[in-house]
């Protein structure tokens, strides 16, 4: 049958998110508080693993991500706000 694969990053000045889902169950996502990945699976399923260096690709991309709200914030800081 199909299945429905989710990758979400997210940012802001303080926060960041990089999750990965398979059917609406979260198999992975870096928890940026404690510098690891984590593997929330349940110990009844086959476990899924993500390659070594999942973790440290989610903080260049968290970088990347600040990088580009910077850019975005300066690029629209003239535009006049529409009703």
């Amino acid at each position: 049958g199909l299945h429905v694969d989710l990758s979400i990053d997210g940012c802001s000045d303080s926060d960041g998110e990089k999750m990965y889902s398979l059917d609406g169950e979260e198999l992975w996502f870096a928890d940026f508080i404690n510098h690891r990945g984590v593997e929330p699976q349940p110990s009844f399923i086959d476990h899924v693993s993500y390659v070594e260096g999942a973790y440290e690709g989610a903080v260049a991309n968290q970088q990347v991500c600040r990088s580009n709200l910077k850019t975005i914030r300066e690029a629209m800081k003239d535009i006049p706000l529409e009703n």
